[in-house]
């Protein structure tokens, strides 16, 4: 039978964005994410010459799932900004988890934070286009952050999202 080596990188980058929330950078280490992902140091290696390559293949990761989003936005039309809003506070998706693994390689890597800067932007751009102004832009991207950590934390409040609809209808959005 064949392999799928697009499936075992994958399984790999999976396995090295979940050692990165559970454990941080220095438990991410290649024996580490070879053995969450079931695969031998040698495949990682295989695959994944080095640590930098994981987090190069993780940011990568991060960029095409970004592309799809914004993608995904744009299909929503007039409620681009809504959809932004709504999945904001999704939790478990491999955005979520992308974005997670970043987040924790940014406290230490450049490239996260270029990367995560990148993402802020593309998103802030789309609501800005879609709302032309600005400040109501950052506004609403604020307001989603806010949403992301409550959810991420477990401080979400079920009628949040219901709240702010109410105040973006009341603005005439």
């Amino acid at each position: 039978m064949a392999r799928n080596p697009t499936a075992t990188k994958e399984k790999l980058l999976d396995a090295f964005d979940t050692l990165l929330d559970e454990h941080g950078t220095a438990g991410a280490t290649l024996d580490a994410v070879a053995a969450k992902a079931g695969v031998s140091k040698g495949g990682l290696l295989y695959h994944f010459g080095s640590k930098a390559e994981l987090i190069k293949g993780s940011l990568e990761r991060l960029d095409q799932l970004v592309d799809e989003d914004i993608e995904e936005m744009k299909a929503a039309g007039e409620r681009l900004h809504y959809y932004y809003l709504e999945t904001s506070a999704e939790v478990g998706t491999p955005l979520d988890r992308s974005l997670i693994a970043a987040g924790c390689l940014a406290l230490e890597n450049e490239k996260a934070k270029a990367a995560l800067r990148k993402t802020r932007e593309a998103w802030f751009n789309l609501l800005n286009d879609h709302l032309g102004d600005a400040d109501l832009a950052m506004t609403i991207q604020l307001i989603g952050d806010g949403m992301y950590f409550n959810q991420n934390f477990g401080l979400s409040q079920d009628e949040a999202l219901d709240h702010v609809k109410r105040v973006l209808t009341r603005l005439g959005l």
